[in-house]
């Protein structure tokens, strides 16, 4: 079955001025990523918005994505939903749409306890058989993944991994002390991904892959031929981007930073609107700065 690792990049969902969906643009960036040497690819996730798509667009999306992908690199498609039941009937749209695993964030909106989060994807995995990720992000949702509750959840066959958000460096090593260890813990906060591997990560789902794969990707490389110091410097040099995503509401700033180097994010779904024109000429200098507009 199917463990995540590498890097995989948070996809953004390119829109056009009209508010629909770009597709043109959507296959350009998959094939963007996938050429810079990605190791998968995930759509519909929180940088890809899925709060502000109906489940027919999510359905597009993962299409689209399936098909410019061509089986070069997994596809893994963000299910996460309030409730239960539709999260599962996001689940079995994604499993018969191709997708090759499914990551799911927590309830947000809820708060469920530790029992009620493991019936939540304990039903979600007995209704599909794609392997299933587990995703927190406690800043966004306000619901947290004790580490008890990730390793009775990493009994279940098909949940294989999990994305932690968290950014709580010391939580991810608790994950990793008590995980058996071929689940597949990978990181999601950009700035964590050279500690993570060294502590055990399996990789990261990472969102300024959208606009530097190669970079990202640099981090993954260099630890796996264990070049400790180029693995720092990929870090060094990819934490500027990702601490500029404050200077706009979330996840407008990446979405601007591909419009800026020629790759068409297009506008988030209102109420989220565009970066400040100071902020914008921040983000350019500093795309310059990374030789990424010339």
């Amino acid at each position: 079955m199917l463990k995540p690792y590498g890097i995989i990049p948070a996809m953004v969902t390119p829109l056009t001025k009209n508010d629909t969906l770009n597709e043109p643009s959507l296959r350009r960036l998959t094939n963007y990523m996938i050429d810079n040497g990605v190791h998968g690819v995930f759509a519909t996730g929180s940088q890809g918005e899925f709060w502000a798509f109906s489940a027919q667009e999510k359905q597009r999306v993962w299409e689209i994505v399936v098909e410019e992908t061509n089986m070069r690199v997994p596809v893994y498609a963000g299910t996460a939903a309030i409730t239960t039941r539709e999260a599962i009937a996001l689940t079995q749209l994604a499993e018969k749409v191709g997708v090759d695993a499914v990551s799911i964030l927590t309830p947000f909106m809820v708060n469920p306890n530790p029992d009620e989060l493991y019936d939540h994807y304990r039903a979600i995995a007995a209704a599909t058989k794609l392997p299933v990720l587990l995703y927190t992000n406690p800043d966004r949702t306000n619901v947290k993944m004790p580490a008890s509750l990730v390793s009775r959840l990493a009994q279940i066959d098909n949940i294989v991994g999990m994305k932690d958000s968290s950014g709580d460096l010391t939580l991810v090593t608790e994950y990793l002390r008590v995980i058996p260890s071929d689940f597949s813990l990978v990181i999601g906060r950009d700035t964590l991904i050279f500690a993570g591997l060294l502590h055990g990560a399996k990789g990261a789902i990472a969102a300024t892959a959208n606009v530097v794969p190669e970079l990202v990707v640099q981090i993954y490389d260099y630890l796996q031929k264990g070049d400790i110091p180029g693995a720092r410097q990929a870090q060094e040099s990819l934490a500027p981007l990702r601490l500029a995503f404050t200077w706009g509401t979330f996840p407008v700033v990446i979405k601007e930073a591909l419009d800026l180097i020629g790759m068409e994010g297009g506008p988030c779904r209102a109420p989220v609107g565009p970066m400040s024109p100071a902020q914008r000429e921040r983000l350019r200098n500093l795309l310059t700065e990374m030789k990424l507009i010339h």
